[in-house]
């Protein structure tokens, strides 16, 4: 890749600015986001969303509705992501999935979703609460009962017993009986049924008993199951919201309010109410609530959350800046140019959220076996019953007690948690090293990636000249390629000039200073004729490197020769390649001489210079043909049939609009050593699936058959399904 000088100075002016995360990062995934098909895209908001039966209801639900065209539910974020034509609206697909038992919110852009995170987590806490008193109370009163009472106290322990017990279960079992009588009502069986089913089984028991005067009531053990079963529930809350995902910390980027400026007044704003063209006011350590261009102020700016790198970056009027971003030093004034929905940051979390939601074969999988599964749990439960009060001669209690237990531990919320637990943990970690994934299944084929092929300038290096040997040269030769290169804003000459002054040089005394287009700079030094530029023009002969040359008048020219700049991390990240096992190869249409000499450097045998994109593609194809699982990073034109012919593909948010789109992950910062990091989490990822789904097996093989065989009673079975989601979500963290 080469950088032509017309494409530095568009970059350079404020308006031809492109928002590329390692200068300028959001607005890049905006670009990207533009570069979608047309159709509608809507995400509501399914806070009632739990379990793997919701996702195949859901889903199947709003695929139905004509003009929707795929419907993803993020079981995690408890977000489903609609592409429907561009006559959907959101209140359509709201009607839809309330007939099907779900209730649905449009996601606001300008709330965050961990508001709604808390606001379920309070619940849960105040209802679990509410059960453990409750049940602290009913066992002392149990107590007596277990020590011998019998007749009239027996049974007035027991009708104080279900006094407090019975409105503690309406009250703090809500969760579950709202989602079961939703599910029934959409006519189907959902997971939170069967849970409901037993805790009402347990209470009907105990009132059948304590009206006939019998000797065993189980208000205890139903109030001891409403709050282990609640205690389950908050756990998998708490241990799912700890695993943020990319999109999450997207969305905790987004600022709810703005300081418009109106008339001279400063006037707070919701941000869904700011338009583009308003003038907002960004305070120091404030964020950035909108993407605009600065008109007033000079600050620097914090843009670590979104790309990764932590040197603050100054900015002045002109420069653009993104939603997300902190401003730290000075008072800011922006014009706004998106807001809200339409911000860089919010089709950047928009865009990460559907790639989450994304099937694997892995989630494919994993539904379809809970799906299959959760239809058998009630002929589980019925034959349970049936078998067990044929064997016991009629004993109805011990029979109930029975299909309750089964009820409950056959719930497949492990299985359901398997896959999203585990995906949602990896983009967040990744996110938060720098990398955005953007295809949901590249998290899948990374894992299976053997051979690694890098461009060279703008992927390997920075695209900018770095002078190699200016120490070689004398002092004076030095002093007078400064004076000259001060007068260009030719790529070598600034190069040049800030090789020179960071070593302290100062620049020659030299007249008549011009620059000739196309060949360099001359002058008068000491009466005598100074050029530096091409070498024909100063009659040198060429090196065969990337050089400019100074004809200082005396002896013969001298070439300055220069090197691209390795990006950061690179040393390390071949290392960590190599290390690992995999094959590199560099593919460049740079010449034999630059080529070779960072192969050179970085330990890299198989590498081609002068190659053509039709060739790198070929070359990838190759690749692939010969069983290879090929990982390509680029970020040319000519790179873009080489990322789409790949395994699985990244390139930096620097780089074209093309190959940004043809890639399936996005580097945001400069430092590529995160690369290595997304081969390894993702085979990591690969392996807790797997994991997951050997827990969830062998929970079931272990638990099911305990329970149909009495061993288990229903709050041992409460404990064994809590404990088994929860088992699968902390497997999901212990990615590193």
């Amino acid at each position: 890749m080469s950088i032509a000088g017309s494409d530095i100075d568009g970059a350079m002016t404020p308006g031809g600015i492109s928002a590329c995360p390692a200068c300028a990062v959001a607005p890049a995934a905006a670009d990207l986001a533009r570069q979608a098909p047309k159709d509608a895209r809507i995400i509501l908001s399914l806070p009632a969303a739990h379990c793997a039966e919701c996702i195949s209801t859901v889903e199947k639900a709003l695929e139905r509705q004509e003009g929707v065209r795929s419907a993803r539910l993020n079981l995690t974020l408890k977000r489903v992501s609609v592409d429907a034509a561009p006559g959907i609206t959101p209140d359509q697909l709201i009607a839809v999935l309330d007939a099907a038992g779900y209730e649905a919110y449009e996601l606001d852009p300008g709330l965050l979703s961990v508001t709604e995170t808390d606001r379920q987590s309070r619940d849960l806490l105040m209802r679990m609460g509410v059960a453990f008193f409750s049940m602290m109370n009913v066992m002392l009163l149990s107590v007596a009962v277990w020590s011998g009472a019998e007749g009239a106290t027996r049974d007035m322990f027991h009708w104080i017993s279900g006094a407090i017990a019975l409105p503690t279960v309406v009250f703090s079992s809500q969760p579950f009986f709202k989602s079961a009588w939703k599910s029934l009502k959409a006519g189907r069986l959902g997971m939170d049924f069967p849970i409901s089913l037993a805790i009402v089984l347990a209470c009907g028991i105990s009132i059948f008993e304590t009206i006939n005067s019998g000797p065993h009531a189980y208000f205890d053990a139903a109030v001891m199951l409403t709050f282990f079963l609640l205690i389950g529930r908050y756990l998998d809350h708490r241990t799912r919201a700890i695993a943020r995902s990319a999109a999450q910390e997207l969305a905790a980027l987004e600022v709810p309010r703005a300081i418009v400026i109106q008339d001279g007044a400063e006037v707070t704003k919701s941000i869904a109410e700011v338009i583009p063209g308003d003038l907002v006011l960004v305070r120091p350590g404030g964020r950035m609530p909108v993407d605009g261009e600065v008109i007033k102020g000079a600050s620097e700016i914090d843009r670590s959350l979104l790309t990764g790198e932590t040197l603050p970056v100054a900015v002045a009027p002109g420069v653009m800046v993104s939603a997300g971003e902190v401003n730290l030093t000075g008072p800011l004034t922006l014009r706004t140019t998106a807001a809200g929905r339409d911000s860089s940051l919010h089709r950047m979390a928009d865009l990460v959220a559907v790639a989450e939601a994304a099937k694997t074969k892995y989630t494919s999988l994993a539904e379809k076996a809970a799906h299959a599964y959760s239809s058998i749990v009630h002929v589980l439960a019925a034959v349970a019953f049936t078998g067990w009060l044929i064997y016991t001669a009629g004993d109805l209690r011990l029979s109930v007690n029975i299909m309750a237990a089964v009820l409950i531990i056959t719930c497949p919320c492990a299985l359901g948690l398997a896959v999203p637990a585990v995906l949602t943990s990896a983009s967040g970690r990744l996110f938060r090293k720098g990398m955005l994934i953007k295809q949901g299944t590249a998290l899948e084929r990374m894992a299976q990636v053997d051979t690694v092929v890098f461009d060279k300038t703008g992927t390997l290096t920075m695209g900018a000249p770095e002078a190699a040997d200016f120490d070689a040269h004398p002092l004076a030769a030095q002093e007078v390629a400064l004076a000259l290169a001060g007068a260009s804003s030719h790529p070598l000459a600034l190069a040049l000039a800030e090789a020179a002054r960071a070593r302290g040089v100062r620049p020659a005394l030299v007249e008549e200073i011009r620059e000739v287009p196309g060949y360099g700079v001359e002058g008068r030094w000491k009466g005598l004729r100074v050029r530096l530029g091409r070498a024909e023009w100063c009659g040198a002969e060429g090196v065969g490197e990337t050089a400019t040359y100074l004809a200082a008048g005396e002896g013969d020219p001298r070439a300055f020769t220069f090197t691209d700049r390795l990006r950061p991390g690179v040393t390390e990240l071949m290392a960590a390649l190599k290390a690992g096992g995999q094959k590199i190869v560099l593919l460049s249409g740079d010449t034999p001489a630059a080529v070779g000499a960072l192969a050179a450097k970085l330990g890299i045998d198989d590498w081609s210079a002068g190659v053509l994109p039709a060739e790198k593609a070929r070359r990838v194809a190759d690749l692939k043909a010969a069983g290879r699982h090929v990982l390509m990073v680029g970020d040319g034109l000519n790179d873009t049939g080489a990322l789409a012919e790949a395994h699985v593909s990244i390139s930096p948010a620097s780089a074209l609009d093309a190959a940004r789109v043809a890639s399936d992950i996005v580097l945001l910062g400069q430092d590529m050593s995160p690369i290595a990091d997304a081969i390894r989490i993702s085979r990591q990822a690969s392996r807790r699936i797997i994991g997951n789904f050997q827990i969830s097996a062998g929970y079931n093989i272990i638990a099911v058959p305990l329970a149909l065989m009495g061993l288990a009673t229903p709050l041992a079975a409460a404990l064994a399904m809590s404990l088994s989601s929860i088992t699968v979500s902390l497997n999901a963290l212990r990615l590193k």
